[in-house]
């Protein structure tokens, strides 16, 4: 177990090579093949995590005097992801979580109820820390490992509905996505483009960049939308002009290096869907099959980037006028460019579609995030995340803010089992 926590605190970037690398093996790849698939994989996501932590390092400053400017004290903080995942891979449920995680997959594949092969084992923090949460809302590690495969089966049946319009989108064929954030806000955003189809006159509003740059020309190119948009962040922070500026050219770059990072990442990743798929049909040749993967490959799309930038500014001005909101975005504003990854083929790469879902989706973020922090601080606690005094955490961009993640881990009250006197409270650790 010791070696395993070790393999999980390097990250997806080294555990993505290695497990590319056996998953080739197990189904054919030669060695070296597999070894060179894996690398790339696992190079690809190096550069994603470096364009990311670009964007990251380069708006959180920005973020930060944005938040200071408009006057916004809260008291639940928005810690990031990254906290997140450390709650989820310390819980004590994590060996009955990854367990039944893989064996709920292979059984719903031998049954013929998914397509999907799920290898984004890194991401298995989001059910993990849904889990923990009803762990210790209800002191049962049996109902903690249960909500957890709960919303694990959810993203699977989610995965399987959208992958069609997911690949024909992102040009990927043979992967989908199960994942347990951004999954499960889909239903909105086909929710919302139903809605705008019945609006006269918004439902001919059509943002996407083809249509702009054909429109604009060189002004609308997704690299003059991204420096724009940078520029426009800046302002809104406050800042001269010698600090927008390098904040615009920032911003540019990673409109313009996320997608070429995801292209080397998909590289590999074909390499082994493959392979899969070749072995998959020999013993079942009537069927097909998906490998599934985690979505930094979609947030390579200009109308992602682009939207996301335009909806952090929304998420500051959402957490001020919200009645009732507590919580402060912060560390998790450049991750909005993950919940709407999947989104986007459901609302027809529209811009003004995509963002009016990602207001409903900040939205609910922001009061999930709100509600849950007594218990996510606890949660933070156990798991020996430093807290200072006084104040709440939570992340903006997580499962537990999800419709079904908030759900399940709100019915749990309703089953929580009073301990024995005497009993140990559940440990984080």
């Amino acid at each position: 177990m010791s070696f395993f926590n070790a393999l999980i605190g390097m990250g997806a970037t080294v555990m993505m090579p290695i497990i590319f690398f056996i998953v080739g093996l197990i189904f054919g790849v030669k060695p070296g093949k597999a070894f060179k698939a894996g690398m790339t994989v696992g190079i690809g996501f190096t550069g994603i995590n470096m364009v990311v932590g670009l964007l990251l390092t380069s708006l959180g400053p920005a973020a930060m005097d944005m938040a200071t400017r408009f006057g916004l004290k809260l008291n639940v903080v928005d810690v990031g992801w990254a906290t997140g995942a450390a709650i989820g891979w310390s819980s004590p449920l994590i060996p009955f979580i990854v367990v039944g995680a893989i064996l709920l997959n292979l059984i719903l594949l031998l049954l013929n109820l998914t397509k999907i092969l799920n290898i984004d084992i890194f991401n298995y923090w989001l059910i993990s820390l849904v889990g923990t949460l009803v762990y210790d809302i209800t002191g049962s590690i049996p109902m903690g490992t249960a909500a957890a495969l709960l919303l694990y089966l959810i993203a699977f049946v989610i995965g399987d509905l959208t992958a069609k319009p997911i690949q024909a989108m992102y040009k990927m064929e043979g992967v989908a996505f199960v994942h347990a954030t951004c999954g499960i806000y889909v239903p909105l955003g086909i929710f919302v483009n139903w809605i705008i189809e019945r609006i006269p006159g918004v439902n001919k509003i059509d943002l996407n960049p083809e249509k702009i740059t054909e429109t604009l020309g060189v002004i609308g190119e997704p690299i003059t939308l991204a420096t724009v948009l940078g520029a426009g962040l800046g302002f809104l922070a406050g800042w001269p002009i010698t600090q927008v500026l390098p904040l615009a050219v920032n911003v540019a770059a990673v409109m313009i290096l996320l997608p070429r990072m995801v292209g080397v990442t998909v590289e590999g990743v074909m390499v082994i869907r493959d392979a899969a798929e070749a072995r998959l049909k020999k013993l079942f040749p009537k069927r097909e099959f998906y490998i599934g993967m985690d979505t930094a490959l979609l947030i390579g799309e200009p109308c992602i980037i682009a939207t996301s930038l335009l909806l952090i500014p929304t998420a500051l001005l959402l957490a001020m006028v919200l009645p009732g909101n507590n919580m402060l975005p912060f560390t998790d504003l450049a991750s909005i460019v993950f919940i709407i990854s999947m989104v986007a083929p459901f609302c027809k790469r529209n811009m003004f579609r995509i963002y009016i879902t990602g207001i409903l989706i900040l939205a609910l973020c922001l009061y999930a995030g709100t509600a849950m922090g007594p218990d996510y601080t606890e949660a933070a606690r156990k798991a020996n995340i430093q807290i200072t005094e006084g104040q709440e955490l939570g992340n903006l961009v997580s499962p537990y803010n999800t419709p079904a993640g908030w759900a399940i881990v709100e019915a749990s009250r309703l089953m929580k089992v009073d301990a024995p006197a005497g009993t140990p409270a559940p440990e984080g650790k």
